[in-house]
């Protein structure tokens, strides 16, 4: 990966060949202040495309930035934090990834509304196989004990397990993974200089040391009303499947249910999701969801799931 150093008025034009795009750190800079400027995460996902069309974010950043002539306006103060911004994440415990970088998470890429920036702390596994269980903030019993058997199951079959460092469901499972010795993966609402909630401190430190955090907000990013959603979307879309153990009818875990569909991952709904949401018995019939009456019936469609996968993958002979 190259890198262009200095400030944004120090970078002149370089040399461009047929290659898309050139990418080094003044793109980085522009993608970051970009998405600055920009209000909500579909923009961010849009702001992707429209910087393919254009061959990359500092020619779009040109466009629609053009540069005053003593540079002082409000956007190139922007850029200029994204610069600095960039080369203090150098030093940072976690990693910036953009959707044009190698190491950007393949998983992600594949989806609508892909992000067009991560960050990780932890390490980082390609093409992870891994399952998101996720439910009831405020989950009952029966449903701490499915999440907590499902990652265990999971983990039996070197299995990821994926949630979002909730409270209740998400915790249960993160807890059970690591108990079991096995990778758990948070995806965030929010930035990592934040941790929420703040009783899972600990639990998010863990997960730094021992699997990973993932996050598609900046760190400055706090956690909002509108963040937990967006999450949701990138969570499904990292996931090989989603078991959804727990949640009612309006509970922001349908918008994890749906995305997953939309991104073409199965979804498995436990029996007393499908019960009790009419979203819930909406999705039972769709292509790709299966129901489970048992957190053995959901582990065993998720190993399923990802062994067909596997299957389909090696006779492809695709990565």
């Amino acid at each position: 990966m190259t890198h262009a150093h200095g400030s944004p008025d120090d970078w002149g034009d370089t040399a461009t060949d047929d290659r898309l795009p050139q990418w080094d750190d003044r793109d980085r800079a522009a993608l970051v202040a970009m998405i600055r400027l920009t209000a909500t995460r579909t923009e961010w996902s849009k702001l992707a495309e429209r910087i393919v069309d254009r061959r990359g974010a500092w020619p779009l950043w040109e466009d629609e930035h053009p540069r005053n002539l003593f540079g002082d306006d409000d956007a190139s103060a922007v850029l200029k934090q994204a610069v600095s911004d960039i080369e203090t994440w150098r030093d940072a415990p976690f990693r910036f990834h953009t959707f044009f970088d190698s190491d950007y998470p393949e998983r992600l890429r594949s989806v609508r509304q892909m992000p067009p920036i991560v960050f990780t702390q932890g390490k980082l596994v390609p093409r992870e196989d891994g399952v998101c269980v996720v439910g009831s903030r405020a989950a009952s019993e029966h449903a701490l004990r499915f999440a907590h058997t499902v990652a265990q199951g999971l983990v039996a079959h070197d299995i990821s397990v994926i949630a979002g460092l909730a409270r209740g469901v998400d915790t249960a499972a993160h807890q059970a993974a690591l108990t079991a010795g096995g990778r758990t993966v948070a995806v965030l609402g929010n930035g990592l200089d934040h941790i929420y909630p703040r009783e899972n401190r600990a639990l998010h430190t863990e997960i730094g040391e021992r699997g990973m955090l993932l996050t598609h907000f900046l760190p400055e990013y706090g956690p909002s009303r509108w963040s937990f959603p967006a999450r949701n979307v990138t969570m499904s879309a990292y996931g090989s499947a989603t078991v959804i153990v727990e949640a009612n009818e309006k509970s922001g875990t349908r918008i994890q249910a749906r995305e997953a569909v939309a991104h073409g991952r199965p979804v498995i709904l436990s029996s007393r999701v499908v019960d009790s949401t009419t979203w819930g018995r909406a999705l039972q019939n769709d292509p790709g969801v299966y129901v489970a009456d048992s957190a053995e019936e959901a582990v065993a469609h998720a190993v399923g799931i990802i062994d067909r996968r596997s299957t389909i993958t090696r006779l492809l002979g695709t990565q």
